[in-house]
């Protein structure tokens, strides 16, 4: 066994578990709910899937800190009881002797906000608007330890995995490389990153939405560095598996002011998963990402993920057309 052979394989069986409550409640999701703006759903799958992971996480590793995106301080309103009963019904139809008060226990799990020398951080739906457009979303989760990355998992219920699966988990241990799993399924298939050279044809991945990156600079990026292809946009962390087994060769997450941050978990399950690929990932300035600072990565700015044989030139580029530089 490895060193975090037993944090990894829990890390894929809560995150596969989580997947289970989001498909159900995605495959629910009518036309009306986009056109009327109901963000219900995508509410009850993030709180059913947090309550999932962390239980899982609570029991393996007792001991062990989450740093979530979620709480249950919305939950416990009054004005919230329809809200409750729903997520109640989701997470039964996985777990049937779930109750209320369990489900709120797990959720707050994840209420951690500091940093420590031994945590985890979890997204439990990253893509909140893929996952209502039925598109690409992933749940989130990565182990830090002293620092370090050491175990990523990334889960991607809309993404087709190799064998032509519908759903795919990608997960790394460090050092010891990176794997797809299709969902459901046991096969591990190391993934590595592009071996693409050709600066003209690196492929990018940018996300759907213009205000997570800045789309203009990301094309003055691209013109500079004489890249031809086209953007792939893609809603969520699904932009970090993407990369890691080749199937783009970059993916830039641009600041568009000063003073935002990116939160870790946004970015941790992601990170390893494309280092242990074979890829490369630093900010902006070429810098390592920081995990050191609670729930954001406050001595960073913007996020580069690249294949490894473009980092340099994408930093250079961003760097002589001063993005970033708001002074």
């Amino acid at each position: 066994m490895t060193q975090y052979q037993k944090e990894r394989d829990v890390a894929v069986q809560a995150i596969a578990a989580a997947a289970a409550i989001c498909k159900n409640v995605q495959r629910e999701i009518s036309p009306d709910v986009l056109e009327k703006k109901d963000k219900s759903p995508v509410t009850v799958a993030d709180f059913g899937s947090q309550a999932l992971v962390c239980r899982a996480l609570g029991e393996a590793f007792p001991a062990d800190p989450v740093i979530g995106e979620e709480d249950s301080k919305e939950l416990r309103l009054p004005e919230s009881a329809a809200l409750l009963a729903r997520l109640v019904n989701v997470v039964q139809q996985v777990m049937p002797d779930a109750t209320s008060g369990d489900i709120l226990e797990w959720i707050d799990r994840g209420g951690q906000n500091t940093y420590c020398d031994r945590f985890w951080t979890l997204d439990p739906i990253d893509g909140t608007k893929g996952f209502l457009r039925k598109d690409q979303y992933a749940i989130s989760l990565a182990l830090i330890v002293n620092g370090e990355i050491v175990v990523g998992a990334l889960c991607c219920p809309n993404m087709t995995a190799h064998d032509g699966t519908d759903g795919v988990i990608f997960v790394a241990e460090k050092g010891s490389g990176a794997v797809e799993i299709p969902l459901g399924k046991a096969t591990e298939t190391p993934i590595q990153v592009s071996p693409q050279t050709v600066q003209a044809n690196i492929r990018t991945c940018e996300s759907v939405e213009k205000g997570h990156s800045s789309h203009s600079d990301s094309a003055r990026i691209a013109a500079l560095l004489g890249i031809s292809a086209d953007p792939v946009r893609i809603d969520s962390q699904a932009k970090y598996a993407t990369v890691a087994r080749g199937d783009a060769e970059a993916y830039r997450r641009l600041p568009r002011d000063a003073k935002y941050r990116e939160k870790i978990w946004d970015h941790a399950g992601g990170v390893l998963v494309v280092t242990e690929a074979g890829g490369k990932v630093t900010d902006i300035k070429g810098r390592p990402l920081d995990f050191t600072c609670g729930q954001t990565l406050a001595k960073n700015i913007g996020v580069i993920v690249t294949n490894g044989t473009f980092h340099d030139a994408i930093i250079g580029a961003i760097d002589e057309l001063k993005i970033g530089q708001f002074d």
